[in-house]
């Protein structure tokens, strides 16, 4: 049994490298929350046209709203949907999550895309929210399995779900072939030491499905309220590209997001800044 499990792992994380219908190359890199803070708010069409231009290879979704029109445009523009980001909460009294999932499962079906689950309600990392939130991630991930969607562990500072660790925990608790992990490096740094990354990323692997970066500060000045944490990819003090010297060597080839949330200002302008200082880290790390 143990032998099985972990085939479909491997599989389902040699899934994650493959567009819908389209065999990706290693990181493939897409935006998310980019529109949440863009001064010129633009439609859906314009933005995917926008990304499409600057070259990214698609876009992430929050939650279940105009998720047909996003589909259509990034279709449309020959981009691909990487993730959808969804709520669960623990202190729900009735439903604690967005009913409407099982409606949108037809749009999903064979597009190999991932739900960003968050999962909140109960203080960071208590391990007693465990016993009400297995039953929860593995009614999603039965339900989302047959459209051939995968589920990723979303850690949020302040969350629940707040910690890499505690992602990796319930994905073994779920015991489910379609639920994996995602690591998020301003969330981490907020709530982690730096030194850790290497054992916090090889604890995750096999895990580990998806990846977002953004510039950031120090998490010493983060803590302390005197670093930014969302940044352009140009900016901030960390530094981003050994994380994905770290993922490379660990042999990850997921899909990577841009954190945008919070960038104010034109997001033409700081996704241009981010891409090329992408192409700079591929082209530093011979991808």
């Amino acid at each position: 049994m143990q032998m099985l499990r972990g085939l479909a792992v491997g599989l389902m994380a040699l899934s994650a490298t493959v567009a819908f219908g389209v065999e990706t190359a290693p990181f493939p890199f897409f935006t998310l929350c980019m529109d949440t803070h863009d001064s010129k708010h633009r439609t859906l069409p314009e933005q995917a046209a926008m990304l499409k231009e600057l070259g990214y290879d698609g876009a992430g979704h929050l939650w279940l709203d105009n998720l047909k029109e996003r589909l259509d445009t990034l279709d449309a523009a020959g981009l691909k949907l990487f993730q959808i980001y969804f709520r669960v909460d623990l202190a729900a009294e009735k439903t604690p999550y967005d009913q409407r999932l099982r409606d949108v499962l037809p749009l999903l079906k064979g597009r190999g895309i991932q739900i960003a689950l968050l999962i909140s309600g109960m203080p960071p990392s208590d391990v007693k929210g465990d016993e009400k939130a297995v039953p929860i991630i593995r009614e999603i991930a039965d339900l989302v399995r047959d459209s051939g969607t995968k589920i990723v562990l979303y850690p949020h500072s302040n969350d629940w779900l707040e910690k890499g660790n505690d992602a990796v925990r319930l994905a073994k608790k779920a015991e489910r072939a379609n639920v994996g992990v995602m690591f998020n490096l301003c969330h981490w740094l907020k709530v982690d030491k730096e030194e850790n990354l290497k054992p916090v990323l090889e604890g995750a692997m096999p895990y580990l499905w998806a990846v977002s970066i953004n510039g950031t500060d120090h998490a010493d000045a983060i803590k302390a309220g005197t670093g930014n944490w969302l940044q352009p990819l140009d900016k901030g003090e960390y530094d981003v590209f050994n994380v994905l010297k770290t993922l490379k060597d660990l042999g990850y080839k997921g899909p990577v997001g841009l954190q945008c949330y919070g960038i104010e200002g034109d997001a033409r302008d700081h996704l241009a800044r981010s891409m090329a200082a992408w192409k700079k880290y591929m082209e530093r790390l011979g991808m």
